[in-house]
């Protein structure tokens, strides 16, 4: 558990952080407040996080079968994923929405124009 927590601290951190300096960058370009541009920035990511987390774990049951399969051929062979894959897909699922709601939870820390309590 120990190694799973300072992984996920890890990959926090480097959201955290890579958002902030993107969304620094960006703020700073147009002229925007930094507690501002920080939100906005963590609004966003985090956004799109919870959006992509529960289009990872809605995804079904079948998986492409074979290297050569395209979205535009005619012949679709498809096979059913196995648990492991299943687990796969949810565990990435609940990654990606803690992920977003923490972020978008320091986007309204950040936020500076509204009062929290």
């Amino acid at each position: 558990m120990a190694a799973a927590a300072r992984r996920f601290a890890l990959l926090l951190g480097a959201l955290v952080g890579g958002t902030g300096a993107i969304a620094l960058l960006l703020g700073l370009a147009f002229g925007s407040s930094l507690s501002r541009s920080l939100s906005v920035g963590w609004y966003a990511v985090g956004s799109v996080l919870l959006i992509s987390g529960f289009f990872v774990g809605n995804r079904g049951p079948a998986r492409p079968q074979g290297e050569g399969w395209s979205v535009f051929s005619l012949r679709r062979w498809v096979r059913w994923a196995t648990p492991e894959e299943q687990r796969e897909s949810i565990s990435l699922s609940a990654v990606l929405v803690v992920l977003g709601f923490l972020l978008i939870a320091l986007g309204v820390l950040a936020d500076t124009r509204y009062k929290i309590v």
